[in-house]
């Protein structure tokens, strides 16, 4: 059983910037889709940017700029760098592999964005 653990969340100013990690205890990433997912207060899980095994990127609209999503297959972790960070961006910040070797969650870290 694959287990991701997040890091990095935090309490910090509008413009500011935060880097979340997402360490798997195997090999997961270099099989999966990496994703960073959020859920703000009364509102719905969204994905906010994936990598896939290849490399590629996507994002959504909001965070297209502002947000990078990378991976470093030799530590089995996947980052998010959040930078120009808007009080909309507060959330509890999700890390997802999902692939032919199954779909997991890591269990949140909370990102707090004060205007």
């Amino acid at each position: 059983q694959v287990q991701l653990v997040e890091s990095g969340g935090g309490l910090v100013q509008a413009g500011g910037s935060l880097r979340l990690s997402c360490a798997a205890s195997g090999s997961i990433f270099e099989y999966s889709v990496g994703g960073w997912y959020r859920q703000a207060p009364g509102k719905q899980r969204e994905l906010v940017a994936a990598i896939t095994s290849g490399g590629a990127t996507m994002y959504t609209d909001s965070v297209k700029g502002r947000f990078t999503i990378s991976r470093d297959n030799a530590k089995n972790t996947v980052y998010l760098e959040m930078n120009s960070l808007k009080p909309e961006d507060t959330a509890v910040y999700y890390c997802n592999a999902r692939g032919a070797r199954g779909n997991y969650w890591g269990q949140g870290t909370q990102v707090t964005v004060s205007s």
